[in-house]
C-alpha cells in the first residue's frame, strides 16, 4: 500500500519568497499542502464565507499588516512596529470586544497584574484567574507524593478547565493565555467558548522566551540533541 505523503512544511527546500504559497509563480517541494490538499484548501475557503469566520479572519489580516510601517514605501523593507499586548488591544477594539478574560500562571502573577492593569488602561473590562484557582489537590489526579514539585506537603494542581468555565460564565468575548503550561494550556483552549490567543508562553528557563534555547542549539543547549 503506497504511503501517504503528509503536510511538510517546515522542510519546504524554497525559499520564503520562492514558496508556492506566497508567490503563484513559485516552486513547491514533497508534502506542500498547497498541491496536495486542495479539497482541504476547498473546505477552508468555503469556512471563510460565514459571516462570523469571514469577519474576524479580515479583521486578524488588517490587523496583521497594520503591525508594520512605511508599507507605502517601494523598494519596501519589513518594519515592525507594535508589541504583541497592543496587537491584542487593537485586534480586540476592532472587533468590538469590551470583556477580556486572562488566563494565567501563578508564577507570572506579577505580569498578569501588570497586563490587567494594560488592559483596563485601553478602556477593557478584564476577568481573571489563576491557575490554581479552585484548590484541588493533585491527590484527585493520582499524583504520588514523589510527583510534586513540592513533596510533603499539600499542592494544587493547576486548573485550567476551572479557569475556561470562569471566563465561560462571564461570558469574556476574547480570552488571554499567560504563561500556562505545556497540556495545561491546551486543556483551557479546549474548554473555553470564546476564541483565545495567547500573549506569553511559559519556558522556565530561558525567561518565557523558548525560542532561545533553538538558536543555540550548537553550544550552549547542545545537550538538548543527544
Amino acid at each position: 500500500m503506497k504511503k501517504k505523503i503528509e503536510s511538510n512544511c517546515a522542510h519546504c527546500a524554497g525559499t520564503p519568497g520562492e514558496r508556492l504559497c506566497v508567490n503563484p509563480d513559485g516552486k513547491s517541494s514533497k508534502g506542500c499542502p498547497t498541491v496536495l490538499k486542495k479539497d482541504l484548501a476547498a473546505k477552508a475557503r468555503r469556512e471563510y464565507r460565514k459571516k462570523d469566520v469571514h469577519e474576524f479572519a479580515r479583521k486578524a489580516s488588517i490587523q496583521e499588516g497594520e503591525c508594520y510601517a512605511d508599507r507605502d514605501k517601494r523598494p519596501y523593507r519589513l518594519h515592525p512596529v507594535k508589541p504583541r499586548i497592543l496587537e491584542i488591544c487593537e485586534f480586540a477594539k476592532k472587533m468590538k470586544y469590551k470583556k477580556l478574560g486572562l488566563a494565567f500562571c501563578g508564577g507570572l502573577a506579577k505580569e498578569a497584574e501588570m497586563i490587567s492593569q494594560f488592559f483596563i488602561l485601553k478602556g477593557f473590562e478584564v476577568v481573571s484567574v489563576m491557575c490554581k484557582a479552585g484548590s484541588m489537590p493533585k491527590e484527585e489526579l493520582g499524583l504520588k507524593d514523589s510527583q510534586k514539585i513540592h513533596r510533603g506537603q499539600y499542592e494544587a494542581i493547576c486548573n485550567p478547565i476551572l479557569q475556561a468555565l470562569v471566563v465561560n460564565e462571564a461570558k469574556t468575548q476574547f480570552n488571554v493565555l499567560v504563561g500556562l503550561c505545556v497540556g495545561h494550556d491546551s486543556l483551557f483552549l479546549r474548554y473555553a467558548e470564546a476564541p483565545s490567543t495567547v500573549l506569553a508562553v511559559k519556558d522556565r528557563v530561558t525567561g518565557h522566551n523558548p525560542l532561545a534555547a533553538l538558536y543555540t542549539l550548537g553550544s550552549y543547549y547542545a545537550w538538548l540533541e543527544e
